[in-house]
């Protein structure tokens, strides 16, 4: 088990939430995938470069895809802000550097509006 690998407890609460449709070939473990797919969103590394503890790429980037088009990140989501509504906080912090030449802009320049008002 890697350092980040879901716990027993995170999976009893998410595994209730996924998708359990059979298809013709057997399922990889979904909880595998789970740890793939949220280990290539925490280090932002390519799909291509998953470890191999995970099994193929290919799989959880599928797995990924399809549950983003089916709405199951959004249930889990919901899901577990349900569970615990003091956790979500938001935070917008922007800090926009401007060029060093930014502030030396024309004096007195003319700013002419792209559309004339008409009185009547």
């Amino acid at each position: 088990m890697a350092r980040f690998d879901l716990t027993d407890g995170e999976w009893a609460i998410i595994s209730p939430l996924l998708p359990n449709k059979p298809r013709g070939v057997a399922r990889v473990d979904d909880r595998r995938v789970l740890n793939a797919i949220f280990y290539v969103l925490r280090t932002g590394s390519p799909w291509r470069d998953l470890p191999e503890r995970y099994g193929p790429y290919t799989t959880a980037y599928n797995r990924y895809n399809r549950w983003a088009k089916a709405g199951v990140w959004l249930r889990i989501f919901e899901a577990l802000a349900a569970r615990s509504p003091q956790s979500l906080h938001l935070i917008d912090s922007s800090i926009v550097r401007a060029h060093q030449h930014a502030a030396g802009g024309k004096k007195g320049g003319r700013i002419t509006p792209s559309v004339a008002l008409v009185g009547d």
